[in-house]
């Protein structure tokens, strides 16, 4: 089934005319427009930037999964001279978190939501779900609903279903899924992990850090408190009751009013 056209690097949209600047990165089989309603919100006096993550939504394919790479690329979208608030969740966490490390002139605040700098083993739930996106056959589609009912059994929880089928785009040539699924499978260990021999020993962020936690997720516990602080000097935590790992989307009034906090 042939791709839809997408962007030679990082797709991007921009919201707001004026203010600070305000970058979102997206986690796995997300796209930069999932921030789309607190980016909207922070447009009224922020100028904010929603990033397509590599491999995802509109942005460019890769041979393989790179953290370090990421980070780079989307470095290059910001400027020393304009130093940014860097908002991620999950692996655009991680991506943010090698963004300040890596680059610290370009980001002023860093914002990490529901991810640890560690390497996590629990990745067998996003195989799952890549095996039966992969599973979906495309060319039997004729709407949206099709293919909400054909994963039905393969992902019985209708939420993590929908923001799945976010991922599917229709297109001349037909539906095509706009993450790319076959590298993001393969490397999915890669991506559980944390590059921590690409760094330079001692390195550290020493802008404020605020952590977003969700309360019945296990991605930010105590045990991962010290390499928290090894990287992140100036950090503080908040745990955000009734959500788990998609805490900006399972409690957004509540993650809004924390993050404006973080940026006033």
């Amino acid at each position: 089934m042939p791709t839809p056209p997408r962007a030679a690097g990082l797709h991007t949209t921009s919201l707001g005319e004026s203010g600070p600047r305000v970058v979102f990165c997206h986690g796995l089989f997300g796209q930069g427009k999932n921030w789309t309603r607190i980016g909207k919100e922070l447009a009224v006096d922020h100028r904010v930037l929603l990033v397509d993550m590599p491999d995802h939504g509109r942005s460019a394919w890769n041979d393989e999964f790179d953290y370090v790479r990421a980070a780079d690329q989307v470095a290059d979208l910001l400027a020393d001279d304009d130093p940014v608030a860097l908002v991620g969740h999950s692996m655009g966490g991680k991506i943010a978190m090698l963004v300040a490390l890596r680059h610290p002139a370009l980001v002023e605040r860093l914002c990490v939501v529901d991810v640890s700098p560690v390497t996590y083993r629990h990745t067998s739930e996003f195989a799952g779900y890549i095996a039966a996106m992969q599973g979906l056959d495309l060319g039997a589609l004729e709407r949206r609903a099709d293919a909400d009912a054909a994963l039905t059994e393969a992902v019985p929880n209708p939420v993590v279903r929908s923001f799945l089928l976010q991922n599917l785009r229709h297109h001349d040539e037909g539906w095509s899924w706009q993450p790319n699924l076959a590298v993001l499978g393969r490397d999915l260990e890669r991506l559980g992990g944390w590059p921590e021999d690409r760094l330079e020993p001692g390195t550290t962020y020493d802008g404020p850090v605020l952590w977003v936690a969700g309360q019945t997720s296990d991605y930010v516990t105590g045990e991962y408190a010290a390499a928290m602080d090894r990287w992140f000097p100036r950090n503080r935590r908040v745990t955000i009751k009734g959500a788990g790992h998609w805490v900006h989307s399972e409690q957004p009034e509540v993650f809004g009013e924390v993050l404006k906090r973080f940026l006033a």
